[in-house]
């Protein structure tokens, strides 16, 4: 896969987000309108600074550090981030309107426990994580793999508490 290749493909990411970003917006406007409560706003500019910084330092460091395709590695690993397209989409669609890359929860209404979530607590979190690892390294940006997953691990370390808090006090509530 050339640069140019994998430098699209990481465009490809980007738009995706974009779309993501157009749900979770459409979304959040669902849930404030039932009463949704917001959690943990603060840490959303981190998030958001550090997957565009992923982004672009995806492509920056195979530009630059002049990175090569190894199929062995990157062939496999592409198969994992599209893979992780299909989980995150999944995702999505099991919390319907839920859905959002902020923290709402909307009152009276109970956990999902289907789709990927029968399975795991925070399927879309395991995404992130692994395609935080496939996506650099499709293309051997290993710096990048391993920036991002350190930074990505204190962030979520935030998010989760966050998260955790806002399930407790929703559930706490009467409905």
């Amino acid at each position: 896969m050339s640069a140019v290749l994998y430098t699209l493909l990481v465009v490809a990411v980007g738009g995706e987000r974009l779309v993501e970003m157009a749900v979770s917006r459409r979304n959040a406007a669902w849930a404030f309108a039932r009463g949704g409560v917001e959690t943990g706003r603060g840490h959303l500019p981190a998030m958001i600074a550090l997957h565009t910084a992923f982004l672009a330092g995806c492509i920056a460091e195979v530009w630059l550090a002049d990175r090569a395709f190894v199929p062995a590695l990157g062939w496999p690993m592409l198969a994992l981030v599209i893979a992780c397209q299909g989980v995150r989409w999944w995702c999505v669609y099991a919390l319907g309107r839920r859905w959002n890359t902020r923290v709402i929860v909307v009152p009276g209404m109970p956990p999902v426990r289907s789709g990927p979530y029968r399975y795991l607590a925070h399927p879309n979190y395991v995404v992130v994580v692994v395609e935080g690892l496939a996506l650099p390294l499709v293309h051997g940006a290993w710096v990048t793999a391993v920036a991002f997953t350190v930074a990505n691990a204190a962030l979520l370390t935030v998010r989760l508490r966050v998260e955790r808090r806002a399930l407790r006090t929703a559930s706490a509530v009467p409905a």
